[in-house]
């Protein structure tokens, strides 16, 4: 009697514990189930669906998706900014070895993430990005000299970012950016260029010095001029009030008072004249005469008459 009341419970519980286990089995398949069923996309990425390894063109969008279980996967493909670094050795026109660190900024478009899922797969800067930076470097480099590689860099970078656009963009990389972050040559071009560096600012020391010494001639030159321009002026007002005195006193200087002023200087020694002409003779004496025949004049005005 015990055993089967024994037996009996022990049956009981076993039913009570399978349909425990029962239920927990069920409830963990519904959530494999639902995990299995539920996709995510973060920001910034496309999902790539592939049922069973064969990938769909139908991509989904950033967010939460459902799926069918078991049979399909989703991949999220970076529609992000990435960036590339690398070394990229060329050779230059005028055969220069020139080693370059260039810097590529670049994205996946999300139209064509699907596609670059199946065709390259995951790796897809180490297949078609590098070799494509290594080639496009090596192209442009080969169309300029060395020296035009560091005074045209702007325009070389162009260049090589506009031939790398081309190159991977039918694989659905985008370009965003393209740095040279550095030119390096060898020991000989640099020294090279530091010596015409130092020919180059020679000479423009020379030729500023140059400039310099016909500035400071110019001046004095100008200077010079000046001076003698002036010297001239001066003598010609000089010459000018000269002339203008002697025509004053040309002008002042009548016969009476020129005669008089040779009767102020005369000794009273009638001059010896050689010759026949003896007018300057004769104009003294009647000078003399008349100088003469006033004086008394005047005394006798002066002398009171005899009673």
């Amino acid at each position: 009697m015990n055993n089967n009341i024994t037996e009996t419970y022990t049956a009981k519980k076993k039913g009570r514990v399978g349909k425990i286990v029962g239920a927990s089995v069920a409830a963990l398949a519904v959530i494999i189930t639902f995990s299995t069923a539920a996709a995510t996309v973060p920001a910034g990425h496309t999902g790539v669906v592939v049922t069973l390894g064969k990938v769909s063109m139908n991509t989904l969008s950033e967010g939460f998706h459902l799926k069918a279980p078991f049979v399909q996967n989703v991949v999220n493909i970076s529609n992000q900014i990435q960036v590339y670094e690398g070394d990229a050795p060329a050779v230059s026109k005028d055969l220069q070895t020139v080693s370059s660190v260039i810097a590529v900024n670049y994205r996946i478009r999300s139209a064509d993430s699907a596609s670059i899922y199946q065709n390259i797969g995951r790796d897809y800067e180490a297949v078609v990005l590098t070799p494509a930076v290594q080639e496009s470097v090596k192209a442009v480099t080969a169309k300029y000299t060395a020296e035009q590689l560091i005074t045209e860099r702007t325009a070389v970078g162009e260049q090589m970012k506009d031939m790398l656009g081309t190159k991977v963009g039918e694989y659905g990389i985008q370009i965003e950016k393209f740095n040279i972050v550095n030119f390096d040559f060898s020991s000989e071009f640099n020294a090279a260029i530091e010596q015409k560096q130092v020919a180059e600012q020679n000479l423009l020391k020379t030729k500023t010095e140059k400039e310099q010494a016909i500035v400071v001639a110019e001046a004095e030159a100008r200077k010079k001029v000046i001076a003698a321009e002036a010297d001239a002026e001066a003598i010609l007002a000089k010459a000018k009030a000269q002339a203008d005195a002697n025509q004053l006193i040309n002008d002042s200087l009548t016969g009476l008072v020129l005669q008089n002023k040779m009767l102020e200087k005369w000794d009273g020694a009638v001059p010896k004249v050689s010759g026949s002409d003896s007018s300057l003779l004769l104009d003294i004496t009647e000078a003399a005469g008349t100088q003469t025949n006033q004086a008394p004049a005047a005394q006798a005005a002066d002398v009171p008459a005899a009673d």
